[in-house]
């Protein structure tokens, strides 16, 4: 098949040194087509799911508060994160285009893991933002005022690119003389190191103390959102109740222009 044909050529250790191919799914290669079917729905209900909550917490002045607010940050992040891996991935199910530059991997590498920081961080925020309004709901107002939202949105984007920031040159001053196939559907940071020859000693140590950051932040609040803005999303009453009167009026328009 195409896609075998074009999964075969890249283990040559001879290759362009500026080229990467990202696998897909190891040992499912046959069923790639059939699983884009589902990726492919689950990233359009990611980005539909999204652009709702944004659009209705953006039109609603009554749900202009830090809970929200957060909640529109972590739709802002998961937005951008499924952007930055979607769209190769289907390539890769549908047609086997797995080639990916070196430039590239290393700019969805940063994206990838620098959003997954950010995410942590404004986690941690509404987390904080759960305990202000249990222990403390007199000074809620405040503490949580819109100027240390926007802080803390700033503090996230910082942290996060910060965190990833010496990633492209640790990877950068590697060498990759063995196979130039990463066993994945995009360019993770360890999945690469491994292709690498010398020293690789600072990147795992980096990527351990990365990882131990985030799943710190990840564990104390966790559970409190399911980890997925859309599902948060559905389950908080205010929204849910918004995008159904929001249906319930076009469909009212709807009956008026058709009479």
């Amino acid at each position: 098949s195409t896609v075998s044909k074009t999964m075969g050529s890249p283990n040559h250790t001879n290759m362009n040194p500026s080229i990467f191919f990202l696998l897909g799914i190891p040992g499912l290669e046959q069923f790639h087509s059939w699983i884009s079917l589902p990726v492919c729905c689950l990233g359009t209900a990611t980005m539909v799911g999204n652009l709702t909550i944004l659009i209705v917490v953006a039109s609603e002045p009554a749900l202009h508060k830090p809970v929200y607010l957060f909640l529109c940050m972590l739709s802002t992040i998961d937005l951008a994160a499924s952007l930055s891996t979607v769209p190769k991935l289907l390539a890769i199910l549908w047609c086997g285009a797995g080639y990916i530059s070196a430039s590239a991997c290393l700019a969805q590498m940063f994206f990838i893991h620098a959003f997954c920081m950010m995410e942590s961080t404004v986690l941690l925020a509404m987390a904080f933002d759960r305990y202000v309004a249990i222990c403390h709901p007199l000074r809620y107002t405040t503490i949580l005022t819109n100027t240390i939202i926007a802080r803390i949105g700033v503090v996230a984007m910082v942290r996060g690119s910060l965190l990833m920031l010496p990633c492209p040159f640790l990877i950068g001053r590697l060498r990759f003389c063995r196979s130039h196939v990463i066993p994945h559907t995009y360019c993770e940071h360890m999945a690469v190191v491994k292709l690498a020859c010398g020293d690789t000693r600072p990147n795992h140590v980096y990527g351990l103390t990365a990882a131990l950051l985030v799943i710190g932040a990840l564990g104390t609040c966790g559970s409190h959102v399911s980890l997925n803005p859309v599902v948060y999303g559905v389950k908080t009453k205010e929204i849910r109740e918004r995008v159904v009167r929001a249906f319930q009026r076009r469909q009212g328009a709807g009956v008026k222009v058709t009479q």
